[in-house]
């Protein structure tokens, strides 16, 4: 049984027996895997403080002959989410990621475009910055998992969007003209669009340096995660905890 290392972060954890825990992680080479890791809860030497959720590790595990679950023997800290503040805002955003990783993603299918994103992203969100990498995070999500026709044209009709006539829908994907706009549709407003068309064309660091206050983005946030939880057809959890934090 050979041991496999990967880059990878860490989704969520859950406890099992005495001392064991269930760890949901998602690499960069073999994609979203769940394991055991023995021993997890008295092992510091092993684990660490690496067993956080949106912990980036270097990984090593084994798979099993006849288990679904891996044997995870180790994880090494590349970057804890601790290393920096942590307040209800960041630690909800953080939150979001794993669920929409965790759900998203089917297990033993690399993603290496996905990795690159999270890894990406959690660089960027801080205390002060939970908004714009956040933002950045849900609508290539969308667009990675082909939930994301293209926004300069109406999905309906094809015909190329106007500034203050974009508009969008909860039961499709795309946006949409005034004209083939449905009963239930809600605007994007230009400044969102317009945001929309400059994140799917540059890095999130392209965005650091931009004031980002909360209502920023808000309605590309909401357009972005309904796609998202379409898809999955279940509601995030922590979109609605941002929802409450938010007002």
């Amino acid at each position: 049984m050979a041991v496999l290392t990967s880059e990878a972060v860490v989704l969520r954890t859950w406890p099992v027996h005495e001392a064991d825990l269930v760890v949901s992680f998602f690499t960069r080479d073999y994609g979203r895997m769940t394991g055991v890791a023995k021993s997890a809860l008295k092992s510091r030497r092993r684990f660490g403080g690496a067993l956080e959720p949106m912990t980036v590790a270097r990984a090593w595990f084994a798979e099993r002959p006849k288990q679904d679950l891996v044997r995870l023997d180790q994880l090494e800290i590349i970057r804890s989410p601790l290393s920096l503040p942590v307040d209800p805002t960041r630690l909800t955003v953080l939150s979001l990621f794993a669920e929409v990783l965790e759900e998203a993603l089917p297990e033993h299918d690399p993603q290496e475009t996905v990795f690159r994103l999270i890894v990406s992203v959690l660089e960027q969100t801080t205390v002060e910055q939970p908004w714009m990498p956040l933002t950045y995070f849900v609508l290539w999500m969308t667009r990675l998992m082909g939930l994301l026709p293209d926004i300069a044209h109406c999905t309906a009709c094809g015909e190329t969007l106007e500034t203050g006539e974009t508009t969008f829908n909860a039961y499709a994907d795309g946006l949409f003209c005034r004209v083939h706009r449905n009963g239930n549709a809600s605007e994007l407003s230009a400044d969102s669009w317009q945001l929309a068309l400059k994140m799917l064309r540059a890095p999130v660091g392209a965005f650091a340096g931009e004031p980002w206050p909360r209502r920023r983005g808000q309605d590309l946030r909401r357009f972005a995660l309904q796609s998202l939880e379409r898809h999955m057809e279940r509601k995030l959890k922590s979109g609605e905890m941002l929802g409450r934090l938010a007002g």
